[in-house]
């Protein structure tokens, strides 16, 4: 997390404070702050800040095993590490200069599973914007909302990202606490700094809300960021409700089929178009430089026919996030957005905007 360069010196530092048997190492970008706590053998409790990527590479080219000393109780404002016969003198910037984040109580708080978090995020962060100017679409919005299942409606919470082109919108039961959340803008750089962190963490994740802070509690690491200051859009407008058509396919054979004739449509565009008849679809694409392609699947489709195209990297990131055998393709004309849905599971919702082709 922490940059090689730094316009800000101290913020290419990590904060090493010791105490109570446990060593805490703390890294900063002042929009995002990470710290992670080990059990340290403490003889004399103290802080101070040493360079991060000097201190990480002395330690990772140390033999497995090590036992790892530091000290910087001298006054020459230098951290000693020593390590069997290695001994490294580092300089060090004063703690008061480290930015602080993590202080203070957030006012709402809940707690859900590894996988649970683990699926908001898988799901929804390929369609983030990456476009800085909209600058609110550059995150997933979390929010607690209703959802209906049928004749009812149920508590949820619902993980939304878009940037335009696609939509994806997942939910998971309301856990206990989160009822009264904000509804926040979790950037990105927070969202992938905790996809590293889900598979090593445990069975639990705690998550603390303000209006303007997210902090999330993994067994022994701490991830408190900034929130994204912005209005997310109105997603509900965007997700049509008067598509008829319908078509079922293999998720695994069609992502297969794209990802094939995508091989020859252009760099640019991406453009693969589907014409799809009664129980048939044909995938294609062309290019002036590379020639064409085409490929026949079998799928279930009884409305009339209809020529649309898409952008085969938005869909196959989609049906990527599909995990049952089914996908369901919702359209109505070939200008209109399409929803996209796992046959098994209701949880997710994919919309994609076609393109001419």
């Amino acid at each position: 997390m922490v940059e090689r360069r730094n316009t800000i010196p101290i913020l290419s530092n990590v904060m090493l404070r010791a105490e109570n048997g446990e060593l805490a190492l703390t890294a900063t970008d002042m929009d995002l702050e990470i710290v992670e706590t080990v059990p340290a053998e403490v003889t004399q409790a103290g802080s101070t800040t040493a360079p991060a990527h000097t201190l990480y590479d002395i330690v990772r080219k140390l033999p497995d095993g090590s036992q790892v000393e530091l000290d910087s109780s001298g006054d020459n404002g230098l951290l000693t590490l020593r390590s069997g016969r290695s001994n490294f003198k580092l300089g060090c910037l004063p703690t008061e200069d480290f930015p602080q984040m993590s202080g203070g109580e957030l006012a709402h708080q809940f707690s859900l599973s590894a996988a649970d978090l683990r699926m908001l995020v898988d799901r929804t962060r390929f369609a983030i914007s990456t476009e800085e100017t909209r600058y609110y679409l550059n995150g997933i919005y979390l929010h607690a909302t209703r959802s209906r299942a049928g004749e009812t409606e149920v508590p949820v919470l619902r993980a939304v990202a878009t940037d335009g082109h696609r939509l994806a919108r997942v939910e998971i039961p309301l856990p206990e606490g989160a009822g009264n959340i904000p509804g926040v803008i979790v950037p990105r750089k927070t969202v992938m700094e905790i996809r590293k962190l889900i598979d090593e963490a445990g069975d639990r994740i705690s998550v603390a809300l303000s209006e303007t802070k997210v902090r999330f509690g993994f067994d022994t690491v701490m991830v408190t960021s900034k929130l994204i200051d912005g209005t997310f859009p109105d997603y509900e407008r965007v997700i049509p409700t008067g598509n008829d058509k319908v078509l079922e396919v293999d998720s695994k054979v069609f992502a297969s089929a794209v990802d094939r004739v995508a091989t020859i449509s252009t760099e640019k565009s991406r453009a693969v178009k589907l014409s799809i008849d009664r129980g048939n679809l044909v995938l294609s694409a062309t290019s002036p430089e590379a020639g064409s392609a085409t490929e026949e699947l079998e799928v279930s489709y009884d409305s009339s026919p209809l020529e649309i195209g898409f952008n085969s990297r938005y869909l196959l990131d989609i049906t990527q996030q599909i995990e049952g055998d089914g996908a369901r393709f919702t359209m109505a004309d070939a200008a209109s957005p399409t929803i996209v849905r796992d046959v098994a599971d209701p949880s997710a919702l994919y919309v994609l905007m076609p393109m001419r082709v």
